[in-house]
């Protein structure tokens, strides 16, 4: 089961799902009672510039995936042998593999979101994707302008994060070199994975020493490292480490596959996650789940 993280995002998402499964039902309904305001509304209707707000998109992508692996879990759909998300991902990765249950997952998520869009409203930070770039052709630009290496998603997907100035200058840098296909400025509210959240990062430090966290049920990968995370310290430690380091998204995939799993369940909208599968090992069977419509029921 993969997951999927900010930016995959669209008005309309899990609504479908509500109006059509009884779980989803009451996942969205308690998610609202939980929070003291309606997730459900914004994820169905928008606004999109509110949606798009990390405090209110990263608890509603997390609804998104955590309902079509639970609609899935109840048809005897899914098998799950291993669970991996990109970013916020990781967060429903570990809620469905009962490292936390539903509600802790979703108030952690939200917390994290909310300390994220202060840490964005508190800087002046951009992201841009470099396409056809490799690690090593990358990180002298980083170096260079004295940014982050935020993503790694895929062969030849890079994401570059840090302040917007200092991005600009990257962006044109790595666009004069012709040593890559595209180097492409992303709308984001902020620089995420990169120092410019460090402030997000001390504060969720202190949140999820309140937050028990139990060892995973099956196999959980972190993007601090690409590899399993078991230990409840050690996830705690990695889920708050993530917040300003790069995301292994490349080596968890390539982790996940190492213990002889070559078929995803993609949880979320947009298939970008597939996309990013099929640029890494074509071999791998990817089933991208959004729509009630898209379930294999």
């Amino acid at each position: 089961m993969i997951f999927s993280g900010q930016g995959a995002q669209t008005v309309g998402m899990g609504k479908s799902l509500y109006e059509n499964s009884a779980i989803a039902r009451d996942l969205y309904d308690r998610a609202d009672k939980a929070l003291g305001w309606s997730l459900m509304d914004i994820s169905f209707n928008g606004p999109d510039e509110t949606l798009t707000e990390t405090r209110v998109c990263q608890p509603a992508l997390y609804m998104v995936g955590y309902s079509i692996y639970a609609i899935l879990k109840e048809a005897g759909k899914v098998d799950m042998k291993a669970a991996l998300g990109l970013s916020l991902g990781e967060l429903t990765a570990l809620a469905v593999a009962d490292a936390f249950d539903f509600e802790t997952g979703l108030k952690v998520v939200a917390e994290r979101g909310r300390l994220m869009q202060e840490a964005c409203d508190a800087t002046d930070g951009a992201m841009a994707s470099i396409i056809g770039g490799a690690r090593e052709t990358v990180e002298p630009i980083c170096k260079e302008f004295d940014v982050d290496m935020a993503n790694l998603n895929c062969p030849g997907q890079i994401v570059i994060s840090g302040e917007s100035e200092k991005i600009a200058a990257a962006v044109t840098s790595a666009k004069e070199s012709k040593q890559f296909r595209m180097v492409i400025p992303l709308k984001v509210a902020g620089a995420y994975h990169s120092r410019l959240m460090e402030p997000a990062r001390v504060e969720f430090e202190k949140y999820l020493q309140t937050v028990e966290i139990k060892t995973p049920s099956v196999p959980v990968f972190t993007n601090t490292t690409g590899k399993q995370v078991e230990n409840p310290d050690d996830i705690r430690a990695a889920l708050v480490k993530q917040v300003v380091s790069s995301v292994l998204w490349e080596d968890c995939m390539r982790s996940a596959a190492e213990l002889g799993l070559s078929e995803f369940y993609e949880c979320g909208p947009g298939g970008v996650l597939a996309g990013m599968a099929k640029r890494t090992d074509r071999s791998w069977k990817v089933h991208s789940f959004c729509e009630y419509s898209d379930l294999p029921l």
